[in-house]
């Protein structure tokens, strides 16, 4: 009886948390239309916690995270980022870099699965606060990578991963169906 009567709100939670879950998912967009109000610090903070929660082969975290709010910086970086639609217009940027000689194996390659990871993390938790984000890459194109590197400062032996724009949306954004029923393979190929 006792295993009833705590097993009915322990469920309803899990229940509310994973449809808040997906709705956050669905509902996730590349935001493009910014109205160009600044991100709080704090929100920021909670927005880079929620990378660096990502998983990561064996633990190792080769990821750091460069935040940019001054305009003047964020447009050296627009100078050089053209595929960055909105950048103008963003809150905040958050360049999420890699190194690979502190990722599992000291690979490249788990060092940039490690960052996307934390990428999406950061692209999920922007939806959840209610802001947009919308990342463009800077690896593997060496001229956006010795862009970003050289506005910020960045070490040679760090690749700026991906460049996310974050800040109040417009409205103008929606999230896309991307479901294919065709993609999917049960049982085998």
């Amino acid at each position: 009886m006792i295993g009833l009567l705590l097993a009915g709100p322990v469920a309803a939670k899990e229940t509310e948390t994973a449809k808040d879950t997906f709705s956050v998912i669905h509902s996730r967009k590349s935001v493009k239309s910014f109205t160009g109000a600044a991100v709080s610090t704090e929100n920021l903070d909670k927005i880079i916690r929620a990378g660096m929660a990502a998983p990561t082969a064996v633990n190792k975290q080769p990821w750091s995270f460069v935040v940019v709010t001054d305009k003047k910086k964020i447009d050296a970086l627009a100078a050089g980022l053209p595929t960055a639609r909105g950048i103008d217009k963003a809150g905040a940027v958050i360049i999420v870099c890699t190194e690979p000689e502190k990722a599992h194996l000291q690979s490249k390659d788990f060092a940039i699965i490690d960052a996307s990871l934390a990428s999406e993390n950061i692209l999920l938790a922007t939806e959840a606060m209610g802001l947009g984000g919308h990342w463009t890459a800077s690896y593997p194109y060496e001229d956006k990578m010795k862009h970003v590197r050289t506005v910020l400062g960045i070490p040679t032996n760090v690749i700026p991963l991906n460049v996310i724009l974050v800040g109040v949306p417009t409205g103008e954004d929606k999230p896309k169906d991307k479901y294919l029923k065709d993609k999917i393979h049960w049982e085998k190929w």
